[in-house]
């Protein structure tokens, strides 16, 4: 399993916020907006978090195929629930 999380912060920013936080994963920087762009995570113009990235998860599969996506709502609770779909896939 591999876990990879991306923002629209500068890898510096991503590296800073990744060390602060302690995340056992990879936080991949997409400053052009182009990777959120294709998995439909920008918000509208206009919109008052216009920068920042929708809260979207996805599982995707070995073959690169979204199996199911999450908006995050719950962060306390999201790593329980992507485990327990992740089981329910296997």
């Amino acid at each position: 399993m591999v876990v990879l999380g991306a923002s629209f912060d500068t890898p510096a920013e991503n590296l800073a916020f990744a060390e602060s936080e302690r995340f056992g994963f990879r936080l991949l920087s997409d400053t052009d907006r182009a990777v959120g762009a294709r998995y439909e995570v920008l918000r509208p113009p206009g919109d008052e978090l216009a920068d920042y990235a929708m809260r979207i998860a996805y599982l995707i599969d070995p073959e690169g195929i979204i199996q199911k996506s999450f908006e995050v709502t719950d962060v306390e609770g999201f790593a329980a629930q992507v485990l327990s779909d992740l089981a329910s896939l296997r």
